[in-house]
């Protein structure tokens, strides 16, 4: 059975994931009210573990060093109660397989969109880069979910991305949007967190 994280740990998690994130962003994250995610985000800032800044004229809540190393032993404890160590293991390698292509077609789209580069991939060549890690993220994520539920829902959101990048190129890296880089890399992030590595 799918383990069902603690709210607290869910929205301090969440703040990790983002790297920075206005209330209502972390509460859709989490899929819970946005007062009741106000409150936990309140609770964790008293304690030191996230803070509140600015940047552009927007506020938004970011992880601080004890925000990180207190998140990632409650991920551990929380990984071992689940008995889902070495899944969680297996299923971050598998992931790993496909990092790099990922990595690679968002570099090399950005370089082409800044005009660097003197053979810039289309716009066809890149969704068909990404198409192969979009299934495998398939079968990460539910394998993912199987111990933790919290891992729900990265596929269907770089798939969705995915889709409308053909119409819509900056659904490939936008950083204003749930676009495909934004979503591998929360999920790189999330893997990481939880296993206690570095990247």
């Amino acid at each position: 059975m799918s383990r069902i994280s603690p709210l607290d740990l869910r929205v301090l998690h969440a703040v990790r994931t983002l790297g920075y994130a206005p209330t209502p962003r972390i509460a859709a994250h989490v899929r819970e009210p946005e007062d009741v995610v106000r409150e936990h985000l309140l609770d964790a800032q008293a304690r030191g573990w996230i803070a509140l800044s600015s940047c552009a004229g927007d506020e938004g809540w970011s992880p601080t060093e004890s925000g990180k190393a207190h998140g990632e032993r409650l991920l551990a404890l929380e990984l071992d109660a689940a008995g889902a160590r070495a899944a969680v293991e297996a299923a971050h390698e598998d992931f790993l397989l496909h990092n790099d292509a990922v990595a690679a077609a968002c570099t090399a789209w950005q370089l082409a969109e800044l005009g660097i580069g003197e053979h810039p991939p289309t716009l066809a060549a890149t969704i068909a880069a990404l198409q192969a890690p979009a299934t495998a993220l398939a079968g990460v994520e539910h394998r993912l979910t199987a111990h933790l539920e919290r891992f729900t829902g990265y596929h269907r959101r770089f798939a969705a991305a995915l889709a409308r990048a053909g119409a819509e190129p900056a659904w490939i890296t936008g950083t204003d949007r749930d676009s495909c880089h934004r979503v591998w890399f929360e999920l790189h992030e999330d893997l990481i967190a939880t296993l206690g590595l570095t990247r």
